[in-house]
């Protein structure tokens, strides 16, 4: 094991990011909320002096060697396995080879060239111990997901996560000198399902874009996506696959317009995003599925849209849903309340953290057409009401930014050093 020296702070971060990339655009492939995760906390950690490299792994030939995500953050496309048609379960296979070049990229530089090695999802974990044993620098990994929470609400057409991803997360846990995560409560999974323990984790709540999230501009935003200013505009944001659970918004709304057929006349449904994962196996089901509900006329599919343009989406909305069968928070839900959107979302994961029940929008407590009718029109149908939980729900985002987590993170990276430090002369 490498010594290093001794800084104030990390001044140089290896991020690890094996299976998606943060320049690809969420809502694609496998993109979400773990690009925008790495994408908005590396640039700040930049911005306070941190260099950080991000790797991950090249999807094209191509794709450049090295590419700057922002000042002071690059991110490394390393070559391990086939350049395109890869699932995300295929990728146990390279892993080695994806190891290999990280160490490479670290051995062209003098020892102790990185400070800390931060891992994102169970892939990167595996390669992320390794290479902590290898430069002496402490791994710190955050999971985004876990296999054993998803199989308790695994979304029908979901298929159980391969055990290889049951026993990597046990050995990243058990390797981890850190273990940042979202909430409590996904501290207390992996207290009970993993052995977590307690001194590995520290609670890091994600942020929110609030220079870019911002409640200004709804009748601007109605009139670029082509809405009128009196339609009632209910929103699904995410990758279209069966664990986001689209398909509840469509039953909500067909039965929205049973109970009331005058509003089909003002109805309006946007979907944004793209197929992924299991989605990519029927990725017009949704399509199908609005035709066999008679409500094909009031649904509107849009691609992924990048940040700007996905604000105009939140804020044209009524209402933002987020019926997902897990999540580990759901900065969907925060974006949408960033700007002054409520959210109706399922009472599942980091959801009760990210949406205040009662203030900014409303917990789901199941995925039943009328349960989510309920929520849905209670927050879009009464123009008194919605402006209650619209302004509440910017506030209630307010209190969560990028540049909190950022310096949290940063702290989390000091400490870990530091202790590793100490064993180190300890052992000496």
């Amino acid at each position: 094991m490498r010594r290093r020296r001794d800084p104030a702070r990390a001044r140089r971060v290896a991020v690890l990011s094996l299976h998606t990339s943060p320049l690809e655009l969420p809502g694609t492939g496998d993109a979400g909320g773990m690009n925008v995760y790495i994408a908005q906390t590396a640039t700040r950690m930049a911005e306070r002096g941190t260099e950080v490299e991000v790797f991950t792994r090249a999807t094209s030939s191509d794709l450049p060697p090295t590419a700057e995500l922002a000042p002071g953050v690059t991110v490394r496309h390393i070559a391990a396995g086939p350049y395109q048609g890869l699932a995300k379960n295929d990728l146990p296979g390279h892993l080695c080879a994806f190891h290999a070049g990280v160490l490479r990229t670290e051995a062209s530089h003098s020892p102790g060239y990185y400070d800390v090695v931060a891992s994102h999802y169970w892939l990167s974990g595996q390669v992320g111990w390794l290479a902590r044993d290898r430069w002496g620098v402490p791994l710190v990994h955050t999971a985004h997901t876990l296999a054993k929470v998803k199989h308790r609400t695994l979304a029908e057409g979901e298929s159980p996560e391969p055990p290889v991803r049951v026993a990597g997360e046990e050995r990243v846990v058990a390797e981890a000198d850190r273990l940042v995560v979202n909430t409590e409560a996904e501290a207390a999974d992996l207290a009970e399902l993993y052995g977590a323990r307690p001194g590995q984790l520290t609670v890091v709540p994600p942020g929110v874009d609030l220079e870019r999230f911002t409640p200004e501009g709804r009748a601007e935003a109605r009139a670029e996506l082509g809405l009128a200013p009196e339609a009632v505009v209910l929103a699904f944001v995410g990758r279209i696959q069966p664990l986001k659970a689209p398909d509840v918004l469509l039953h909500a709304a067909a039965e929205l317009v049973r109970r009331d057929p005058g509003l089909r006349a003002r109805l309006v449904v946007l979907i944004v995003g793209g197929p992924s994962g299991t989605g990519l196996e029927r990725p017009t089901e949704l399509h199908e599925l609005a035709a066999r509900l008679g409500i094909t006329e009031l649904v509107r599919f849009l691609p992924p849209r990048p940040g700007a343009a996905l604000a105009t989406v939140y804020r044209a909305a009524d209402v933002v849903a987020v019926p997902s069968h897990s999540e580990s928070f759901g900065l969907v839900a925060l974006e949408a309340q960033a700007c002054g959107t409520p959210v109706a979302a399922a009472a599942v994961g980091g959801l009760p953290v990210a949406v205040a029940d009662g203030v900014s929008g409303i917990l789901v407590p199941d995925r039943r057409a009328g349960s989510w009718a309920d929520a849905l029109g209670y927050l879009a149908l009464e123009p008194a009401r919605w402006r209650e939980f619209a302004t509440a729900a910017s506030a209630h985002a307010s209190a969560f930014s990028w540049d909190r987590t950022t310096e949290r993170l940063l702290a989390v990276y000091d400490q870990a050093a530091t202790e590793l430090r100490t064993t180190l002369e300890i052992a000496v």
